[in-house]
């Protein structure tokens, strides 16, 4: 017989469910009714139907997302996805990250970007609406499937973020009707997760992801309808902006990796990491070589070729990280959710479409038959395209490692320290990349004269000389020649395109787009390197050890500092002290104190206070999050690493009606005593006094025979205080009795437990443990010059806004 639930609430999921199976249908419905306008466009009917099916689509992704949210936010934990990422404890913008922290969420918040994006190609593609809303849709169909979790042919297809928590997990819970009233809370949201970057950084990659279809699904079209130079001119903005958002994306996740996430630093080569930026790297060489074939003519398949495959490797990167490959080898990717060959799939599909078209164009491309000019702008475009596509290849070959091992069954271990063996190769690339993107400033299309080019050339050279010696003086990173020369790079770059920004300054803005982006890319590397080649750890720990059983395995215990309360210790130029904390459950704040004195004077001349806070977790441990303290030169970037447990308070809350009167106490001691006798406790001493044989007991009379007693005590704490105390033994009716006394403030109970002729009185002494006075573990880097870094991204941001309005300006009225 079925079993009838209590409490649930069934309706937002069958509502969120039927909307999962509308939007599928809807997108391939106007898939197939774009793919027939293109080819018929004389039919207008096609492309009505297209676009009803479209809108219906928006509906429906809206709908999804407001059902899953109305589930989430009202904690309704029969759901599987509430219960598993989210809990009745978590603030709204918290909530509002458990809504993508699951991989059913993310892929809606592809499926609404995508839908957005696919809204403007409607309003603006004119002619190109049906061939690039076709691709477009193609791919929203894929995404659909990815929730609508139902079983073909026993396979299941996607994954749904509505399944019920009793049909997702079998447990002896759900055999009980009314299971809802033992479930309190759900899991939670990940602690690492649990950042106000978190709360916008998913939405700006995943915006960035959904825009890369869009300039690839203008390629597809260019190459379907044999319009081959037509498609480049409405594909560029399109390409600058997704360009724009996929890098602020990524830049925002090194915010969360340096404030949150505890890499210690900004960058970690993570593969999560790596593959998001592989596809922003070769969109970046594509856009390069798109203005060269606008301004030459030449290098139109590698234009096409690039613009494409970056939309593949986002699909790539999407399997990478969601298909469970990169489980034991990445920090945050997502776990399998059967979706391994849903995700090959989607790879192979796309791959396919890029191939076929490219493939069966091929003699019909244009081709350029006359040699590109040496002494050109575009060429050496080219060539820089070029080397960001090779440092592609290496970023992906090692990223790739576990997918060749699963599918060729080796064994290839990856690098053992990723971060130097990918700086090794990346700095290369680097150095060539700005040297390229400075002399490139002195080039015009199609030919310049040698003269002119090598005379501008040698004057930013040997100002880049100078600056770079004076930024090694200052940075100290002079002692290895790979940072030398990316030193240098950086400078050039940097120079020789502010030469050109100081034409815009002049009226010439249409050109400060790229100088503008150049700039910021050059401030970003040496912000980078910088930061990264001088940090240091200024919180060393000259004993070398931290007395903390297991802390050595997770930690280097030289390079953290262990702190009592209110105890200072001498730190890196600092005074630092740990004054206590505060607590916002499930975190606890440490406020720990930094001074600065005068060396000469030994007057403070600087002090503020940072709270590093981090939360128990019991599946992860300690989970910190940094406090930093920013200077224009400078980070102090601080973090706790290990601290006390924190007892929970309703565990401290109980009832002492039916519990044993000594609870709390260690076990006693037992002594024979006399009076004149001393003994020790933990925080004092015992002096017996005396024998007080007329003691009297409050509301108990004595009867004739009754003998009571009093032993009279006085308790010494170290600190002077003298208590006193006089635990009392009762003989009644032949029968023992004892009423103890306690010293509060000291932590004891003293009992009078018996008196033995001729050997002494029998006294029981309870102690408390002594309160475990509060301590920390903390660790403290110092950045060099972290702003030149955080400076740079939010310049090359300014310039890929600069870049799309003058190539929306061009686009204007030239779309047909």
């Amino acid at each position: 017989m079925d079993i009838q639930y209590q409490g649930e609430n069934l309706l937002p999921g069958q509502l969120g469910q039927f909307f999962i199976i509308l939007s599928f249908g809807a997108a391939l419905l106007s898939c197939i009714s774009y793919c027939f306008a293109t080819r018929y466009k004389d039919d207008a009917s096609w492309h009505k139907i297209g676009r009803i099916a479209f809108f219906i689509n928006i509906i429906a992704v809206i709908g999804i997302g407001s059902s899953l949210f109305y589930i989430i936010y009202n904690h309704l934990f029969e759901y599987h996805y509430a219960w598993s990422h989210s809990s009745r404890t978590l603030p709204v913008y918290y909530i509002i990250s458990s809504f993508w922290e699951g991989q059913e969420g993310s892929f809606w918040l592809w499926m609404f970007w995508q839908a957005v994006l696919a809204l403007v190609v409607v309003a603006r593609g004119k002619s190109w609406e049906s061939p690039v809303m076709t691709t477009i849709m193609l791919c929203q169909t894929v995404l659909a499937s990815m929730l609508i979790g139902i079983e073909v042919l026993g396979e299941r297809v996607g994954s749904s973020p509505f399944i019920l928590l009793r049909q997702a997990l079998e447990a002896p819970i759900f055999s009980n009707p009314n299971y809802l009233s033992m479930i309190a809370d759900g899991n939670g949201l990940n602690p690492l997760l649990q950042n106000y970057w978190m709360v916008i950084h998913p939405p700006t990659l995943f915006l960035g992801f959904a825009s890369m279809v869009v300039p690839f699904a203008y390629g597809i079209a260019g190459l379907w309808q044999r319009k081959y130079k037509e498609w480049l001119r409405p594909a560029l903005p399109w390409s600058l902006f997704a360009v724009m958002v996929l890098g602020a994306g990524i830049i925002m996740g090194s915010f969360w990796a340096y404030e949150a996430l505890n890499f210690g630093g900004f960058w970690a080569w993570d593969p999560v990491e790596n593959a998001s930026i592989i596809p922003w790297f070769t969109l970046i060489a594509a856009v390069h070589v798109i203005v060269a074939y606008k301004n030459s003519g030449h290098s139109y398949f590698t234009a096409t070729f690039l613009v494409l495959i970056s939309f593949v490797l986002v699909i790539y990167a999407s399997f990478l990280t969601r298909s469970g490959v990169l489980g034991e080898t990445s920090v945050h990717s997502f776990t399998d959710l059967g979706m391994y060959w849903q995700l090959v799939v989607f790879n192979l599909t796309f791959f396919a479409l890029m191939v076929y078209f490219l493939a069966s164009r091929w003699k019909e491309l244009p081709i350029t038959k006359k040699d590109e000019e040496t002494y050109s702008r575009e060429f050496w475009l080219f060539i820089g395209a070029l080397i960001l596509v090779v440092a592609c290849v290496q970023i992906i070959a090692t990223t790739s490692i576990p997918v060749f091992n699963a599918m060729f069954g080796t064994k290839i271990a990856p690098p053992v320290d990723a971060i130097a063996h990918y700086n090794k190769w990346q700095a290369a690339f680097a150095i060539l990349v700005l040297i390229l993107s400075a002399i490139a400033q002195f080039l015009k299309y199609k030919k310049t004269t040698p003269k002119i080019f090598y005379a501008n050339l040698l004057a930013s050279f040997v100002v880049s000389l100078v600056v770079t010696g004076i930024l090694l003086y200052f940075t100290k990173v002079y002692t290895n020649f790979i940072y030398v020369l990316l030193s240098f790079g950086a400078v050039f770059a940097l120079v020789a395109n502010a030469r050109i920004l100081g034409d815009a300054f002049k009226g010439k803005w249409k050109l400060a787009g790229s100088s503008v982006a150049h700039i910021g890319f050059a401030l970003l590397i040496i912000g980078a390197l910088v930061a990264a080649a001088t940090n240091k750890v200024v919180s060393l720990n000259a004993g070398g050890s931290i007395p903390i059983a297991g802390f050595e395995e997770r930690e280097k215990p030289g390079e953290n500092l262990f702190l009592y309360i209110n105890q200072p210790v001498e730190m890196g130029g600092y005074t630092i002290t740990y004054i206590g904390d505060s607590i916002a459950m499930p975190n606890i704040y440490y406020k720990v104190n930094y001074e600065r004195k005068d060396e000469k004077t030994g007057k403070v001349i600087e002090k503020f206070q940072l709270t590093p806070n981090a939360q128990q977790n019991p599946k992860m441990g300690l989970i910190g999050t940094p406090s930093t303290r920013h200077y224009i030169t400078k980070d102090i970037y601080t973090i706790v690493t290990s601290a006390p447990k924190l007892d929970d308070p309703q565990e401290q809350e109980h009832n002492h009606e039916g519990h044993d009167p000594n609870e709390g106490y260690e076990e006693p001691t037992t002594q024979l005593v006399n009076i004149g006798d001393t003994l020790r406790y933990k925080n004092g001493f015992i002096v017996v006094k005396g024998v007080n044989r007329n003691a009297t007991l409050q509301n108990m009379p004595l009867a004739n025979g009754d003998l009571l007693f009093a032993l009279q005590l006085e308790v010494h704490a170290v600190t002077g205080e003298v208590y006193q105390a006089d635990p009392k033994y009762l003989i009644k009716n032949g029968n023992s009795f004892d009423f103890a006394k306690d010293v509060e403030e000291q932590g004891l109970r003293l009992r009078f437990t018996k008196i033995a002729p001729n050997k002494g009185m029998e006294l029981m002494i309870y102690q408390k443990p002594l309160p475990e006075k509060k301590w920390i573990v903390m660790k403290a880097i110092e950045f060099p010059y972290i702003n030149f870094f955080w400076c740079g991204t939010i310049i090359m941001t300014i310039g890929f806004v600069l870049s799309i309005f003058r190539r929306n300006k061009e686009l204007k009225g030239k779309i047909v």
